[in-house]
């Protein structure tokens, strides 16, 4: 059964935006490129929040086809047409097909379902209220950070409402070049 892996880039403070959405902080070079499309390249699902997704699905399908694509552009849009998506919205619109899935008011049954069709990590990515959601009915499984080296003072908070101690086992830790640390953690005892 598949894990839900929440990747997220979050401030030293644990922001993981400004507060309006401000994503201009997050530090990326081709080593944490690099390092993100071996791991997610193991993966065959992916899950987004409704925002996310409609930013994801504006840029990833026609990256590769750009004149100066980078290899990690390339690279990118192409596991993006290939993974199975799903989208958390209760607004969003539009028949299932074979590689997305919209999830509105069964939360943890399509979770559970999702996780039913794959053995390997299932990626959530960026997205904090669907992380906020998928917290409350404790569906996480684990934390994959990416720590920039910075205070934002404030915006949106990762671990928000948290109204449960939740142990987490530290798995990996890795420090880029460009000051960002990666910590990767599991839900301890799941």
């Amino acid at each position: 059964m598949g894990k839900i892996i929440s990747f997220m880039h979050v401030s030293l403070d644990g922001f993981v935006s400004g507060p309006n959405g401000e994503m201009d902080w997050i530090k990326v070079d081709e080593e944490i490129f690099d390092h993100v499309g071996k791991r997610i390249g193991q993966g065959d699902t992916a899950l987004y929040g409704r925002v996310t997704y409609q930013m994801m699905e504006a840029y990833w399908p026609g990256a590769a086809d750009q004149p100066l694509a980078s290899r990690h552009d390339i690279d990118h849009s192409k596991w993006y047409k290939e993974v199975y998506k799903a989208v958390l919205s209760k607004t969003m619109k539009g028949a299932d097909t074979d590689k997305l899935k919209i999830i509105g008011d069964n939360l943890t049954a399509d979770i559970q379902e999702i996780k039913q069709r794959t053995h390997n990590d299932i990626m959530l990515f960026g997205s904090p209220t669907a992380t906020h959601s998928l917290m409350e009915l404790d569906l996480i499984d684990g934390y994959w950070l990416f720590v920039n080296p910075i205070l934002l003072g404030r915006g949106i908070p990762l671990f928000e409402g948290i109204e449960k101690k939740t142990n987490l086992k530290l798995l990996d830790t890795r420090t880029f070049h460009c000051g960002v640390t990666e910590l990767s953690y599991v839900v301890d005892g799941k």
